[in-house]
């Protein structure tokens, strides 16, 4: 089920995740359908993929939003929405 926009880098990771979800005995279906979520959310996660609400953020959470925020020590984080965390985290 690999998808158009993927990259070859994107494809190969989908095949070999689905390669080993069936030698941990899992239906073609189900190995199919955990390679392409897992894809799709690493695209998601490295900003590759928009979220279905077209946000810049790649999908990510409020909360991993924060985390991020508290990784690199911005100020005010706690009181920031997330369209303010996006926009700090720029």
């Amino acid at each position: 089920m690999p998808q158009q926009s993927w990259s070859s880098k994107r494809e190969r990771q989908y095949q070999h995740i689905k390669d080993s979800e069936k030698k941990q005995g899992r239906s073609t279906d189900r190995a199919e359908e955990i390679a392409a979520r897992t894809v799709n959310k690493q695209r998601a996660e490295s900003g590759e993929a928009r979220s279905s609400g077209g946000s810049r953020s790649g999908g990510r959470s409020k909360e991993d939003l924060y985390a991020e925020a508290k990784r690199r020590h911005i100020t005010g984080r706690s009181k920031m929405t997330k369209a303010e965390l996006e926009h700090a985290l720029r």
